[in-house]
This record gives structure tokens, sequence and C-alpha cells, in this order.
């Protein structure tokens, strides 16, 4: 007999601990998967009544996703990853440089600069929804405005405060003797950042890619503040188009949610091992 990490013992127990131990494992499973199961079987269902939903179709086809596409599904879907991809770039480039700045210099100010940006992580996105629909008509110095571009849904999300911070910690528990040893051999500033530091943080960049790609990709308040027409919705608003529509039923729709959530898990399977060893030298840590 040994025990779990839930302080549940295995071996030889009685049957009623048995059969609640059981119980209990297929209620979480229910819970967590049975949303999931439903929008695939769903997806794939020429059903229409939301009432008769249920978790194996009752007549496979695949009409759900032609309705779908012909309302712009996969137009919603390409301008999801033009918007992801340049702005989860953008966000993981501004993280390192600034996290590294945090983590390995000395400068005036830098507490105030740390606060500030964990001050961004404290102010949800209806607080600066007008600001920034401000700012973004009419860019300080420059004088132009992104409204109605999909430039305008990327530039917003250059920083974000969490990926700062994340990669910003990690960085600091770095030891300074590697840094020492490279401008011994004669290595420069860039140099060190790209080849011995950089390389060394590959757990925490597994971290910031996925919670920044899901941030990018499930964004909807921006993109109502920046696009003027449909043809610049992502998938997140695309959705909300086809829920709000009466002649479109929940096939559709359900179509639309398993397409959109492709993306995310195929990223998250993709830096997995990168993510879990994150988390895992996070935890050790000190």
């Amino acid at each position: 007999m040994f025990d779990t990490t839930l302080g549940w013992a295995w071996g030889r127990q009685h049957p009623l601990a048995s059969a609640a131990r059981i119980l209990i494992y297929a209620v979480v499973l229910v819970v967590f998967c049975g949303p999931l199961l439903a929008i695939f079987t769903g997806a794939f269902d020429r059903s229409n009544d939301p009432s008769r939903m249920s978790l194996f179709p009752s007549n496979p086809t695949l009409v759900n996703f032609q309705v779908a596409a012909d309302q712009g599904l996969w137009r919603f879907f390409m301008n999801s990853l033009f918007i992801t991809g340049g702005g989860l770039l953008l966000q993981v480039t501004v993280s390192v440089f600034a996290g590294y700045a945090l983590a390995r210099k000395r400068f005036r100010g830098q507490a105030f600069v740390l606060v500030a940006i964990l001050a961004t992580m404290m102010i949800s996105d209806e607080v600066i929804a007008i600001p920034l629909s401000l700012v973004l008509n009419d860019l300080p110095l420059l004088g132009v405005s992104l409204r109605g571009s999909l430039l305008g849904m990327i530039v917003p999300l250059g920083a974000w405060g969490f990926s700062i911070f994340v990669i910003s910690e990690f960085m600091k528990e770095i030891p300074a003797e590697l840094e020492e040893a490279a401008r011994v051999d004669g290595a420069g500033e860039l140099r060190i950042f790209l080849q011995v530091i950089l390389p060394l943080c590959r757990p925490a960049l597994g971290v910031i890619t996925i919670f920044g790609f899901n941030m990018v990709w499930d964004q909807y308040l921006l993109p109502l503040i920046v696009a003027e027409t449909p043809d610049n919705y992502p998938i997140g608003v695309g959705l909300s188009m086809l829920r709000t529509n009466p002649e479109i039923g929940p096939g559709p729709l359900l179509a639309g949610a398993l397409v959109a959530m492709l993306p995310s898990l195929i990223v998250y399977l993709a830096f997995q091992r990168t993510f879990l060893s994150g988390l895992v030298a996070g935890a050790v840590k000190g």
C-alpha cells in the first residue's frame, strides 16, 4: 500500500472507500472533460436543437463547418493568427529585454519601474479602454491612427507585466559568475545576453509563450475598440457574432469554438516540456 499526492492510499481498501474514490474521479472527469466532449460532438452533429445536446453525435455531419465558413470563420481565424503571431513575437522580445535590464542591471528608479510594471497587472481592461482608444486614434509624437487596422491590435499587446515579471525573476537566479567568465573571455553585452543568459531561460520562455499566446488569442475588448469593420475581427469576436445571429444554430457555433480551441492546444503540446520544466524550476528555487 502507498499514498497518493492527494493522500488517498492505494492497495487493499474497504470496498466502500474504493467505490467513493472511483465516484469522485468520475465526477471530476465529467466536470472538466464533459464540456469539451460536448463541443466536439456538437460540432459534428446535424441537430440544431440545443435542448437535445448529447455527448455523441446522433447525425454526424460536416455541414456545421461549412455554415461557419460561410459566416467568415476562416477570415476571423486568419486574423487571429496574424494578431497572435505579431503580438506574441513583440511581447516575448520586449519581455526578455526588459527582464534582463531589471534582473541583471542596476539603475536609478529600478524599484519604481518594477512597481509600475506590476501595477499594470492590477488594472482591468475595462478601465483603460477609453484612454487606449484615444491613444490609438492619435499616437503621440507620430500623429497617426491605428484604428481600423490589425496593427492597432498588436502594438498594445507588446508589453505584458506578467511576462516581464516571470522572465525577470528567472534571470535573477542565474549565477553572476557566468557573466563574469564570459566578460573575461572578451564577450560583449549583447553576446552575453544572447549566448549565455537567454539559452538558460528556456523554461521561462516556455511559460511566457504559452500564457502569452492564450492572453493574445483570447482578446475580446481590444478588437472591439480598434476594429471598425467585421473584416478585422479575430475569432473570439467573430464567434460572438455567430452567437447573436438568430439564423445560426448551435452546431456552427460549436464548430467555430472547436476551431478556436485547436491553436491553444497545439501551442501547449509544442511547449509542454519547457512549460513543465519552468514550473518545476520556479517551485524549487530558493
